[in-house]
């Protein structure tokens, strides 16, 4: 296979990389449990232009400055939310792939703080660009895992790897398996057919924002590690089902409850949407959010009632989608019920007077690519 070609002197290229929707298996990517994403159609773009003085220049729609760092940047150098630019810059450097310098121009429909991946987004855009510009053949799955200890790393958030993987390796009309306990991981593309049987994928964006690099995220990633010790096993998806009768702190219990049931929801899912057995897969998604909000406890109250009216207005299954804590719920509907579906949520969001929602539907697109 030819190697890519670099980016001539003064030419720029344009990647792009899409945030993700997790149908279902949250909170399994840091246990070494299956998850099943799909990359959406709303996409980080990044703008590339080689320099060659060892500095990186970016600039973005989210300020209205530009913000400059060495090529050669560590933990701690770059705030704000160009550290996850500096951040992928530092972990590509970390494997053998340091630039010599860029100008980055970056631009994004993924909403900001809705528990779709925009960070994500941003850094593997970043990362297909610079690789590109500067001819790097890296593979999609080790591109992700690059991305991700730059999130972790650098930026200070303990996300996982499904992010990252679903953005590189979507693919336009399926949804993903990630098995994420293999190293590297394994990723199988599953038939996604919900669109052509009538059925619509609804996104609801609450506008209460979360942040991952903080609070109680992190707090539930230290719980899984404490109970993997307690349990003597390297990743916690592994754990059989009657471990929970080994642990006595009920807190402690419930986190591992929801980590057992979780990994069986994913696998029966990838059965449901195999079959196109819709009924099924509504129910496990449901069974999900319940999970997540009474035993992992992650939801908010946004994203509770937005799961409540969805169910009573027809739709087939609904749940929080992302880290929790606010962001974005999902909804299978059928697809001529996506507008009342819409009108209700937002109806029930003016009754309480919680900011109104925006809501939008999405299906299954491709991972990062190159667009000039």
């Amino acid at each position: 296979m030819t190697a890519p070609q670099p980016l001539a002197p003064g030419e720029i290229g344009t990647w792009a990389a899409p945030g993700r929707v997790n149908l279902i298996g949250e909170h399994l990517d840091y246990v070494g449990g299956p998850v099943m994403p799909i990359a959406l159609d709303l996409r980080t773009t990044v703008k590339v232009r080689r320099r060659d003085d060892g500095r990186v220049r970016v600039w973005s729609g989210i300020s209205d400055r530009s913000v400059e760092f060495g090529a050669d940047t560590t933990p701690g150098d770059v705030k704000g939310w160009a550290r996850y630019v500096a951040g992928t810059v530092w972990a590509l450097a970390q494997s053998g792939h340091r630039t010599g310098g860029a100008d980055l121009v970056v631009s994004s429909d993924v909403p900001l703080g809705a528990g779709l991946s925009s960070s994500a987004a941003l850094e593997c855009g970043v990362a297909v660009a610079l690789a590109g510009a500067e001819g790097w053949e890296i593979d999609p799955i080790t591109l992700a895992l690059t991305c991700q200890r730059g999130e972790n790393e650098y930026v200070g958030a303990p996300t996982g790897s499904m992010d990252q993987l679903a953005s590189l390796c979507g693919e336009k009309g399926h949804a993903l398996m990630i098995e994420t306990a293999p190293t590297p991981p394994s990723v199988r593309a599953v038939p996604a057919h919900w669109v052509e049987d009538g059925y619509a994928l609804v996104v609801v964006d609450t506008q209460a924002k979360h942040s991952l690099a903080t609070g109680e995220y992190g707090v539930r990633r230290a719980q899984t590690e404490e109970l993997g010790e307690l349990l003597g096993v390297d990743r916690l998806a592994s754990a059989p089902p009657d471990a929970v009768l080994k642990v006595d702190d009920p807190v402690l219990k419930a986190r591992l409850r929801h980590v057992i049931t979780e990994t069986q929801r994913v696998r029966s899912a990838a059965r449901a949407l195999s079959s196109r057995d819709w009924a099924q897969f509504g129910q496990l998604m449901s069974a999900s959010h319940a999970s997540l909000r009474d035993d992992y406890e992650v939801s908010a109250p946004e994203l509770d009632l937005t799961v409540e009216t969805a169910m009573e207005n027809g739709a087939l299954g609904a749940r929080m989608t992302g880290g929790g804590f606010g962001g974005s719920a999902i909804a299978l509907v059928e697809a001529d019920r996506v507008e009342a579906v819409g009108e209700a949520v937002a109806a029930a969001f003016a009754r309480v007077d919680f900011t109104a929602p925006r809501t939008f539907v999405v299906a299954p697109a491709d991972g990062a690519t190159r667009l000039s």
